[in-house]
């Protein structure tokens, strides 16, 4: 719990789910926490707890180089959390332009400027995602198959994971690279995500709605466990061993969109409501999941919540805050 104590921390996608419960954490750990904002969210759980306050919000945006370099250099920035992405994989595919910008450009830009700061950084956690290893035959994941996203925001995260691994390994920045599953958890507002659009409905007694046909499968993630895992392997960075590295974090439990549905709806009492299924999503993989061996193995990881504590937890607190 020392070890964060006074360093000097940057965090983009600080206002995002994951952003959000990191930001907390390192709080809580002292750090001192220096936020890349773009657009203010008031329904941030940052924002809403009062947190981003205690922190110093840069504005601008992944795709400003000159915003990033002064941001690192002024707040003497030490260890690099970079979270800041396009995120919804709909969005992507209506504008994928926008995407390669946030997604692409801006981890580039992000790198870069810590290449250039290397005097001041000793770590760099990239986001990267299950998604950008793309179509495969053989499941789960692991951390040697192929980066080949075929879709807009597929192809955005193993464009920039491949980014990441080439400044590693031309000129040495200290880089970790984290493939998640999709994250879950208090303070995701983003309704037309599976698990809080299906809470919310399950809440207003509405029949919860899946764009799928429902038998599509993911390993999904509950985000405090995502947020130890990343603080985990920032602290082990130090480690030479490590860097250059990438590792899957999930719980290893994948599951159909529809059996997720059934779960969330059992788990709140709401089994008579019957899932409106539209069968009509597109430019998706099929099936997505991940092998945790090495995370595991190498940094002695696990994470402390089961799929059903973290949908637990994560009914009650969109039961409070739309009680609200």
């Amino acid at each position: 719990m020392t070890f964060w104590v006074n360093r000097n921390v940057f965090v983009t996608g600080a206002t995002g789910l994951l952003g959000s419960w990191l930001v907390e954490e390192l709080l809580k750990r002292s750090a001192s926490v220096t936020c890349l904002v773009r657009d203010w969210v008031p329904g941030s759980q940052l924002v809403e707890s009062g947190l981003l306050a205690r922190t110093n919000v840069v504005r601008g945006d992944l795709e400003d180089y000159h915003v990033l370099l002064r941001a690192l250099n002024e707040y003497e920035i030490d260890s690099v959390f970079h979270l800041g992405a396009q995120t919804i994989v709909g969005t992507a595919a209506r504008s994928a332009l926008s995407t390669f910008d946030a997604n692409v450009r801006g981890t580039w830009n992000l790198l870069e400027a810590c290449r250039t700061s290397s005097r001041l950084v000793e770590r760099v956690l990239v986001a990267s995602s299950d998604k950008a290893y793309g179509p495969h035959d053989r499941l789960p994941y692991t951390e040697a198959a192929p980066l080949q996203g075929r879709y807009p925001y597929d192809v955005s995260k193993s464009c920039a994971d491949l980014i990441s691994l080439a400044y590693f390994h031309t000129y040495r920045t200290p880089v970790g690279i984290t493939r998640c599953g999709n994250l879950f958890g208090g303070g995701d507002l983003n309704f037309n995500r599976l698990i809080p659009g299906t809470i919310r409905s399950a809440l207003r007694d509405e029949a919860p709605v899946i764009r799928s046909d429902g038998g599509f499968i993911r390993d999904y993630f509950y985000v405090p466990d995502a947020v130890e895992g990343y603080l985990l392997l920032a602290e082990k960075l130090t480690d030479e061993r490590l860097q250059g590295e990438a590792f899957n974090f999930g719980n290893e439990t994948p599951m159909s969109v529809l059996d997720l549905v059934h779960k969330i709806l059992d788990l709140m009492g709401k089994t008579s409501l019957a899932p409106k299924v539209l069968n009509e999503a597109v430019h998706e993989i099929r099936a997505q999941y991940l092998d945790c061996t090495k995370a595991r193995r190498m940094l002695d990881w696990k994470p402390r919540h089961t799929l059903e504590d973290g949908l637990r937890k994560t009914i009650a607190w969109y039961r409070e805050y739309l009680g609200r």
